[in-house]
């Protein structure tokens, strides 16, 4: 079942963003008077064709749903057949450079566009999301510099020097704003609620790595989502969990008189203490509020297969409550939070594509569609709004991947138009050949990174 949903949401999500994709090309040639042969959906053998009546474009939909194209009139294409005269003026490259490079830009910025819409549909509706409060951080992590302690709320961001604050709403827009002052690394003031006002605290980003950036983010920084129920889901058998009698339910208030109400910090803090007995204090089920126990146990020391070290572990299954906001914005606000959503993900694309290039990014950033067909699934499962975000981000992924100065992409062909509106003249089709050569090499090249990046992930190695 879980199989053909995510089939199924990958194959919307593919038709979808590639009809956007090539309506664009398909929308502005027809404005800029081209003549528009084909659209189609796919590659291969026709499955279904239909001819416009009133444009005569043939509309198809193919075998290989992986992409589509849009064939316009163009004397290099014919095969040597001549154009008939008077429809010289409707050929593709009959058209000013700057026509033909609208033409081309259309199809990414058509993705571009449908991201926007997209977010706005998802902020206008509302969202559901972890609010930003923040767990205890684990020492000497930027937040624990900083002086968080856990349970505070952060409410705004700011420069350092000056600008006006910017209001936090959630978790993952509190992660957006420090994502974006850490690639210019900056130091930032969070001001932050809890039980006694509205603090201030400094944060310095100057530190973070690119590495940072392309690991766990806000983990890196000490910030996990707080202020929530950390609890005992289950016990595995003959573990220390259960030798030391925690059941199902018991809630998890303390470790070693240090709050605890996150998973991740709470794993770390286990991993560190194998062998070495630990004091919880939990609260069990059915008993009244404030009426605690404390446990001891002693994590079991078992070896990391990832690290070779010995890492501590008490065998228990760990479930986290955390509080939750609606984010409900007006129609002119999530339009604007659509298009600055988009923009910061394209911009965030460009900048981490970039550093692939260069060594300072991991290659295993990019995915391929294995990778995409199992995320469309599991937002598909998760409910409208997480599958709308889900094909937003791809949809901006194909925007920015399509302008990439590499040929045989759209970026490639606006590479050879800005030439020729500089120098005046059309790049010949000797060098258009070696380029598309080069850049069909850089394409399969990409393409098995990423297909071998989706084998590891199924397999772990």
């Amino acid at each position: 079942m879980n199989l053909l949903i995510e089939l199924l949401a990958f194959a919307v999500a593919i038709g979808v963003l590639v009809v956007v994709h090539e309506y664009g090309h398909y929308s502005v040639a027809r404005l800029c008077g081209v003549k528009v042969l084909r659209f189609s959906i796919g590659f291969g053998k026709p499955l279904f064709q239909w001819v416009s009546p009133k444009t005569g474009t043939e509309w198809t939909i193919a075998a290989l749903p992986l992409g589509g194209y849009v064939k316009m009139l163009d004397e290099r294409e014919t095969g040597g057949a001549p154009i008939p005269v008077e429809a010289l003026p409707h050929a593709f490259n009959r058209q000013s450079v700057w026509r033909r490079f609208a033409i081309v830009a259309a199809g990414p910025v058509a993705n571009f566009l449908l991201a926007i819409v997209l977010f706005a549909l998802v902020f206008a509706t509302g969202v559901t999301e972890p609010a930003a409060v923040v767990a205890s951080p684990a020492p000497n992590t930027p937040a624990a510099l900083a002086g968080f302690d856990g349970g505070e709320t952060i409410v705004a961001v700011r420069a350092e020097n000056a600008g006006e604050a910017a209001p936090v709403r959630s978790w993952s827009d509190l992660r957006w704003k420090l994502l974006g002052a850490a690639f210019d690394h900056k130091r930032v003031v969070l001001s932050a609620k809890d039980a006694h006002g509205t603090s201030d605290f400094q944060l310095d980003l100057r530190g973070i790595t690119e590495k940072d950036v392309d690991d766990d983010f806000m983990s890196h920084l000490g910030f996990e989502p707080g202020g929530g129920k950390l609890t005992v889901a289950g016990v595995q058998p003959d573990s220390a969990a259960q030798k030391a009698g925690l059941v199902a339910g018991d809630r998890l208030r303390t470790v070693d008189g240090i709050p605890t109400d996150n998973a991740t910090a709470f794993i770390a803090y286990v991993k560190s203490h194998a062998g070495k007995p630990m004091t919880l204090q939990v609260e069990r089920g059915g008993q009244a509020e404030g009426k605690r126990e404390d446990v001891r146990i002693v994590p079991q020391s078992q070896r990391d297969e990832a690290t070779g070290q010995q890492i501590g572990r008490i065998g228990a299954e760990l479930a986290t409550q955390v509080p939750s906001i609606d984010v409900h914005y007006g129609p002119v606000e999530s339009l604007q939070l659509g298009a600055r959503r988009t923009w910061d993900l394209a911009v965030y694309s460009v900048r981490m594509f970039g550093r692939m290039i260069v060594g300072e990014a991991s290659l295993k950033n990019l995915s391929g569609p294995v990778t995409i067909a199992d995320y469309a699934g599991k937002s598909a499962r998760l409910g409208p709004s997480a599958f709308l975000s889900f094909l937003a981000l791809v949809s901006i992924s194909l925007g920015v991947l399509n302008l990439l100065p590499i040929p045989v992409l759209d970026g490639g062909h606006l590479l050879y138009y800005l030439v020729e509106a500089v120098t005046g003249k059309v790049v010949s089709d000797r060098w258009q050949l070696v380029f598309q050569r080069a850049g069909l090499a850089c394409i399969v090249a990409l393409s098995a990174i990423a297909l071998f990046n989706d084998l590891a992930r199924l397999i772990h190695f």
